[in-house]
């Protein structure tokens, strides 16, 4: 018996591991210069010259998304050929690179439509480098999601795929457009999106855990919903309808159990007035570990 054999690895499985690597690795370094790319600067001056931590917050959110995606297409049973499993990665992941960008275009100009989010990124915005992070990160786990639901390599998979993209970036505009309400109305009329572009850090921690909350809770739909692969019209309507049930239901009881957790404390003047950090976080955690909590009683 060979060591291989001694721990259930062949050369075959080995060799797919190797393949999927290379791929992933590849990948992951286009995406990081395809960030200085999409808004005309050198990545390497801005990371390691300017040592821009806005820039340096966005990529990271975009590399990580792209690799949350790529374990989507990772999961499960291996190819029936080396070349199968080599253009099985290359396709999901090169798909979700595309989508992780029109994904931050789409929410550079529809979610955060008053804001120059890149200028305000190269600038060293911080609150806004994280809100575009997150947002990534959340559609990315959205991708994964319904990668795992849909596992097949045909043309209905990344219609599949695409569909769950779009309904994702319509629940993050309902979802900024609520938030961004709420802060108005506790904050005489003000903007948040001015709010994040003069650099409130804590209002933008906040929002992300409320994307964050969304696309966790996202992931319920493929428990109750089956992949019919010509059904692209109920496809989509069954995800449009779920998630918009997850948005109402969860931003509810987030807002209950943050009146319970974070009892006798004043959040509106603690973390919009003043720019309470910490506090932000613990709601971050707050609102992340209900979504979590929610997904597993619904699996």
């Amino acid at each position: 018996m060979t060591f291989l054999d001694n721990y259930g690895l062949t050369e075959e499985l080995l060799i797919i591991l190797a393949i999927d690597i290379a791929i992933a690795v590849l990948l992951l370094t286009l995406m990081r210069y395809l960030q200085g790319w999409t808004v005309k600067v050198n990545s390497r001056h801005e990371l390691a010259e300017n040592d821009n931590f806005a820039f340096g917050i966005s990529t990271a959110g975009a590399v990580m998304a792209l690799g949350i995606v790529l374990t989507g297409a990772i999961t499960g049973e291996a190819a029936e050929s080396y070349l199968v499993e080599a253009i099985g990665m290359t396709a999901y992941g090169l798909f979700g690179l595309v989508l992780i960008k029109l994904g931050r275009f789409l929410h550079d100009k529809i979610a955060l439509n008053n804001l120059d989010k890149n200028a305000l990124i190269i600038k060293g915005n911080v609150s806004v480098a994280i809100v575009d992070a997150v947002a990534a990160i959340a559609t990315a786990i959205i991708i994964r999601s319904v990668l795992l639901w849909a596992e097949d390599l045909t043309i209905y998979t990344f219609i599949a795929i695409f569909s769950a993209f779009a309904i994702s970036q319509l629940m993050l505009v309902l979802l900024t457009r609520a938030r961004e309400n709420r802060y108005a109305k506790r904050n005489q009329g003000a903007s948040m999106q001015e709010a994040l572009a003069q650099g409130h850090t804590a209002l933008a921690i906040r929002h992300s855990g409320y994307m964050l909350a969304m696309a966790f809770s996202f992931n319920a739909a493929s428990h109750f919903i089956i992949f019919n692969p010509e059904a692209y019209i109920a496809n989509l309507i069954g995800w449009l309808i779920f998630s918009v049930v997850m948005l109402v239901s969860l931003s509810l009881l987030i807002t209950l159990i943050k009146k319970l957790v974070l009892a006798n404390i004043n959040l509106c003047e603690e973390v919009e007035q003043q720019h309470n950090i910490g506090l932000a976080a613990v709601e971050v955690a707050i609102s992340v570990s209900i979504a979590i909590i929610l997904a597993a009683l619904m699996a």
